[in-house]
């Protein structure tokens, strides 16, 4: 079999059938409840996690850890064995995750055996998936690993992640965002917006209810010219539908991916986040310009 494997890991949340339809490998991380570690997508669902997650004690939270150097040398020995002519990996931004590290440090251990390119997502969640399944199916076209490798890069530029969250505790709490920001959050009892911004996690605006984090997300999808793909993320919201239809009734969105929050990003974020992910088609124009939304700052304005 001749082509260009793509792996990712877990914290992609892509759809467990559509990563076996694109024939993507996932590296699982893995979570740990004190000292019980299980294995995401390997033996933990996401229903699973939040259901494990309510029976925490406050304020307890799970840990997440990247794979090792070994579980992506795994991969890609397997695909050398199954006769792909290199690998194409795609991994949670640097900024967030020493994944990227783990997946590099691989590279160097089956460097005699399969040529492997590793890239940084710059993103989380169905941001990085985005990416993956761009490369998956540039590489079921018949592209070189350099061709899959070059895609992969440049759709990095091209895809954006933004979400509403109940809170920014969890995310203050596992270092992923200033104290100060979620010490405002939590002394307004906002409902705040955030976005993936330089691979990095950041505080987008902030809302005094749900319903209004909700409606200026669902507005923002106005801001962004055709979109190449589209998902939308669910982290066990009961209001999921309700945010959906509101995209929906605003933009006609062609074949829109369904992706799960799993446990790894819903560790950060909590229990109740919504979002989108998307790629906006090429035009020529550079991430940050392409990404320039008329927001609110970080001012509870409503």
């Amino acid at each position: 079999m001749a082509g260009i494997q793509v792996v990712t890991d877990s914290g992609s949340d892509i759809p467990p059938q559509l990563a076996k339809d694109l024939g993507i490998t996932i590296v699982s991380l893995s979570v740990r409840f004190g000292n019980d570690e299980v294995v995401d997508t390997v033996s933990l669902t996401p229903d699973e996690f939040w259901s494990r997650c309510a029976a925490l004690a406050a304020p307890a939270l799970p840990e997440t850890a990247a794979p090792s150097p070994g579980a992506f040398q795994e991969a890609y020995l397997k695909a050398h064995k199954e006769g792909y002519e290199g690998v194409v990996v795609v991994t949670l931004s640097s900024e967030v995750s020493s994944t990227y590290q783990s997946a590099l440090q691989a590279k160097d251990l089956v460097a005699d055996q399969i040529p492997v390119e590793v890239v940084d997502s710059r993103s989380v969640s169905a941001g990085e998936g985005l990416v993956a399944i761009a490369a998956a199916e540039h590489s079921k076209s018949g592209a070189s690993l350099e061709e899959v490798k070059k895609l992969a890069k440049e759709v990095v530029e091209r895809t954006f992640v933004t979400g509403t969250i109940d809170t920014l505790e969890n995310l203050r709490r596992g270092g992923r965002i200033s104290n100060g920001s979620a010490f405002v959050g939590s002394l307004l009892s906002i409902k705040p917006v955030v976005e993936v911004r330089e691979g990095k996690i950041e505080s987008e605006s902030k809302h005094r209810t749900r319903g209004r984090s909700l409606d200026y997300l669902a507005q923002r999808v106005n801001n962004y010219g055709e979109f190449e793909r589209f998902a939308f993320l669910n982290g066990g919201a009961k209001d999921f539908d309700i945010f959906k239809d509101k995209v929906l009734a605003q933009r006609e969105i062609k074949d829109p991916i369904f992706a799960d929050i799993g446990p790894i990003i819903g560790t950060h974020i909590g229990l109740g986040a919504v979002g989108i992910a998307f790629t906006v088609v090429a035009s020529g124009s550079n991430k940050n310009e392409n990404n320039a939304v008329d927001g609110e700052g970080d001012n509870p304005a409503d």
